[in-house]
């Protein structure tokens, strides 16, 4: 929207929280609180301003978006004297949305409510009915208008039953609301320069204060220690579960699901219980995930099984292929349509033909491989020589015996066979059978040893 200022609080220590960074670079599911509710405000308006206080650097430093408009609130003196901070640079022909940076889960369809509302009365609140008001400020209504908020610490024992209450996000009129910041005082039981004092003078001139009543709690609850975190976690995955399935994603069970990040979906997949979902994934038709696998930065293709606990970062999976159970897939890693990567077998940096298996216990890495390779039980590719990597190559059709060590850089040829056991040190040509085994023998007059 033009002529739209946002103005977001986030000045705050967070001491509650325990920790080292301010509270609103706290996570919540793969952002920050703050980065949630800069997305809401940049998608609405025309200039940010973000007022910090606590770690200003850090906040800053956690942003590298020239779009954001930074002011320090040196002392915290109130909400009304953070707001002032930023007046100097707001026109007085625009409309001012104060939002906070610790409020993470408001929509963008109630903020553009708040902000019609604005547009028409100059002045526009947003509130919630709650269950349990106790700590915050109550909206004061007569015939149903609002008159005025009332703070907790300053309220009697009638308004304290109020169970509408002040969520602090709002919107007015820039020049009505420099105006009405200009006459705030701290004559209250924080000795602080509340924002919310304005609706009284507002009132008083005679304006009518226009009311948006949000549909639930948790799209305006703030956000100060780690518990209140992790409920809003729960609450950001159910509503993300619900969405999915909505979509056509078979989940088993929406209460065992996360995904800190991005997942787009084909159809008639299902995802079981404990999978974690980060970055940027995507899943193509008929693609099954087991229980217990993190799946990051993939691109999952038609027809795949990813069988339990399994790990796949910066991947591809090829149409039809077979993870798990128990696989890692490390980075830089494309695995070719209808392979299988079995039982805790690690692949790094490789690419795997259509085809072919890595069935158990193995470790494959900076190796390119061809289609249709068998590669056995407990087969390392050495790629590293304590300084450097060196590539491993493997024909089609080739077949690695168990036990095998493959010292990179090494060629095995199309349709070659090592024998099992065997340290391949040299290249091997197309459909030859190479190992590299001492002559077994048996020792005579040898006796198992006995304790002693």
């Amino acid at each position: 929207m033009n002529n739209i200022n946002t103005i977001i609080l986030a000045a705050g220590k967070g001491t509650r929280m325990n920790s080292t960074k301010p509270k609103v670079l706290q996570v919540l599911s793969d952002k920050t609180l703050l980065e949630h509710v800069l997305m809401q405000a940049q998608a609405l308006c025309s200039q940010v301003f973000v007022v910090v206080g606590f770690g200003t650097e850090q906040v800053r430093q956690a942003f590298d978006d020239d779009s954001i408009s930074w002011v320090e609130q040196s002392e915290q003196l109130g909400t009304g004297h953070a707001v002032q901070q930023v007046m100097p640079y707001i026109n007085d022909d625009s409309i001012s949305l104060v939002l906070y940076g610790d409020v993470p889960l408001i929509r963008q369809s109630t903020l553009e409510n708040l902000i019609v509302q604005a547009q028409k009365s100059g002045v526009a609140l947003l509130s919630v009915m709650l269950d349990n008001p106790t700590g915050y400020g109550r909206i004061m209504r007569k015939d149903n208008q609002i008159q005025a908020i009332v703070e907790q610490k300053d309220a009697n024992a009638e308004q304290l039953t109020i169970c509408e209450v002040n969520t602090g996000i709002m919107a007015l009129d820039s020049g009505l609301l420099k105006t009405y910041l200009g006459n705030l005082d701290a004559n209250n039981a924080q000795g602080e320069l509340y924002l919310t004092d304005i609706i009284a003078m507002a009132v008083k001139d005679g304006k009518t204060i226009a009311s948006v009543i949000a549909e639930n709690d948790s799209e305006v609850a703030g956000v100060n220690d780690k518990v209140q975190l992790a409920e809003l976690e729960r609450v950001l995955q159910q509503n993300q579960a619900h969405q999915f399935m909505q979509q056509g994603l078979m989940l088993k069970d929406p209460a065992r699901f996360d995904c800190r990040g991005t997942l787009n979906f084909g159809h008639d997949c299902e995802v079981d219980v404990n999978v974690v979902i980060e970055g940027d994934v995507s899943l193509g038709n008929n693609t099954t995930i087991a229980p217990n696998c993190i799946i990051k930065n993939a691109k999952i293709g038609n027809n795949v099984v990813i069988l339990p606990n399994s790990v796949i970062e910066d991947a591809v999976i090829g149409n039809g292929a077979s993870i798990g159970p128990f696989a890692r897939i490390r980075p830089d890693t494309n695995i070719g349509e209808s392979a299988k990567i079995g039982n805790f077998v690690e692949v790094k940096k490789s690419t795997i033909g259509k085809d072919s298996k890595i069935s158990h216990l193995s470790y494959v890495g900076d190796t390119v491989m061809g289609a249709g390779v068998n590669i056995g039980a407990g087969v390392i590719t050495c790629n590293y020589d304590g300084v450097n990597k060196h590539q491993t190559q493997i024909g089609d059709g080739a077949f690695i015996g168990s036990d095998t060590q493959l010292i990179a850089p090494v060629t095995i040829g199309k349709n070659a066979t090592i024998g099992a056991g065997s340290t391949i040190t040299k290249d091997v040509p197309d459909g030859q059978l190479s190992l590299s085994r001492a002559k077994q023998a048996v020792l005579k007059n040898w006796h198992k040893p006995v304790k002693t």
